[in-house]
């Protein structure tokens, strides 16, 4: 599975940098490193819409910190476990 995280202009001033890393630390915690791949991905086309992030073909708009845990959870997690 990947999970791309947008670094275009928009997302990079909102902090998705910090995503990413959070993202590949939820990852490693969990032991999914050989299932889950997260990487940059420029503009994924949803800037008005806050952090996007693509987890294989689902588009997730609006991620913070605050709802990292429950993305993770909802579009990770559920589909590897």
């Amino acid at each position: 599975m990947y999970v791309l995280v947008c670094i275009g202009s928009s997302c990079h001033v909102r902090g998705s940098y910090e995503i990413m890393n959070i993202l590949k630390s939820m990852v490693v915690e969990k032991n999914l490193d050989n299932q889950v791949e997260v990487r940059a991905a420029f503009c994924l086309g949803y800037c008005k819409e806050g952090i996007t992030i693509k987890v294989d073909e689902q588009l997730v708009t609006g991620v913070t910190k605050d709802n990292l845990q429950e993305v993770f959870n909802k579009y990770v997690l559920k589909k590897v476990g």
